[in-house]
C-alpha cells in the first residue's frame, strides 16, 4: 500500500540508486525506494526516534505484524504483535517519547463497535515480538446507527495523530453523494473505553480521490497537520486542541494519482509518503519537499 514521499532534495540524493532517476510527472514526488514485494498493502508508516527505521503496517486481511525498513527499503524486521489481531489496521504513529501506536479503526461499512488504538512496546528491530501495553477503545459521538444511512457514512477512519496526551482522528467519508466532508474526533491517550468527542466538521475540495483521507501526520511544533489523499496533501493550520472548526485548509496537488495510504514527517520540511502496489504501479516510498 505504501509509497513514500520525501520532500528535501538533499535526502533524495541519498536514496536507493535504482530509484534516484525515477520521478512522477512533474518531479514533485521523488521515489526513495520500492517497497519489498511482500508488502503490497501498506496502510501506515512512522519513524523510529533516530529516524533510521521506517515502521510500516498492512491493513485487514494481512498479518498482525509491524515491519521495519532501512533507508534503502530493505526489510530488516518482521515483528508480530503477539496479543492483538489485525481487524483493520489503518495507520501507525509515534509520539514525542517514541511510543508506537496502531490505529485498529478501519471501518469501511461504518458498522464496527470494536474500534481501538493500540499502544505497543516496540522500540527497535532487534525485538522478535512486540505486545500491546495499552488499549484505547472508543466509539464516535453522534453515531447511533451501525451502519448509518448511506448518506451519512462518516465514521470510517484511516488517519490520526497524537498531540499532548490526546489522539486526534480524521474520518474518511464513504457517503453516497460524496462532498469532501470529514469529521475530527478527540480521544484521550489512556487505557479505557471512551466516547470520541467531535471537535470539528470540515470539508476538502474535490472528488473522492482528491478528498478521501487516508493518513495524517503532525509537525514537531504541533501547529501543522498534513492530511493525505490519493491525489493531494491538505495542510491544516489554525486549529486548537479543543476545536478544529476554525482550521484553515491548504490543498497542495501532487499531480500524481495512486492509492496513497501513508504519510509521516521526516522533518518539518520533508514528508515521506507511501502507496499500495497495484498491477502496474505503486508500492513505492517517496520524498516530498514541503
Amino acid at each position: 500500500m505504501l509509497r513514500f514521499l520525501i520532500l528535501p532534495i538533499s535526502l533524495l540524493l541519498s536514496c536507493n540508486p535504482k530509484a534516484q532517476n525515477q520521478s512522477t510527472n512533474d518531479d514533485k514526488l521523488k521515489v526513495q525506494y520500492t517497497l519489498p514485494k511482500k508488502l503490497k498493502e501498506v496502510s501506515g508508516i512512522t519513524l523510529s526516534q533516530d529516524k533510521k527505521t521506517a515502521w510500516v503496517i498492512e491493513d485487514s486481511g494481512n498479518k498482525n505484524a509491524v515491519y521495519g525498513l532501512n533507508d534503502k527499503g530493505e526489510l530488516m524486521a518482521r515483528i508480530p504483535v503477539e496479543n492483538a489481531e489485525n481487524t483493520d489496521w489503518e495507520d501507525i504513529i509515534s509520539d514525542t517519547q517514541g511510543n508506537i501506536y496502531i490505529g485498529d479503526f478501519g471501518n469501511n461499512d461504518n458498522n464496527r463497535q470494536d474500534l481501538a488504538i493500540l499502544k505497543t512496546d516496540l522500540k527497535d528491530i532487534t525485538q522478535t515480538t512486540t505486545k500491546v501495553i495499552q488499549t484505547t477503545k472508543f466509539h464516535y459521538e453522534g453515531q447511533t446507527e451501525f451502519p448509518p444511512k448511506k448518506s451519512n457514512l462518516l465514521y470510517d477512519c484511516e488517519a490520526f495523530v497524537e498531540m499532548d496526551g490526546n489522539f486526534y482522528l480524521f474520518t474518511k467519508n464513504r457517503s453516497k453523494g460524496f462532498d469532501g466532508t470529514f469529521l475530527v474526533f478527540k480521544v484521550p491517550n489512556k487505557e479505557g473505553d471512551f466516547e470520541a468527542k467531535l471537535i470539528g466538521r470540515l470539508k476538502l475540495d474535490g472528488g473522492y480521490n482528491d478528498a478521501a483521507i487516508t493518513s495524517a501526520t503532525i509537525n514537531s511544533t504541533k501547529d501543522k497537520i498534513v492530511l493525505l489523499t490519493h491525489k493531494n496533501i491538505h495542510v491544516l493550520t489554525g486549529f486548537t486542541a479543543e476545536d478544529f472548526s476554525p482550521a484553515k485548509v491548504q490543498k497542495i496537488p501532487l499531480d500524481h494519482n495512486s492509492q496513497k495510504e501513508a504519510i509521516v514527517f521526516l522533518n518539518d520540511k520533508t514528508l515521506i509518503i507511501a502507496d499500495e502496489r497495484a498491477k502496474t504501479e505503486g508500492g513505492n516510498v517517496y520524498q516530498l519537499a514541503f
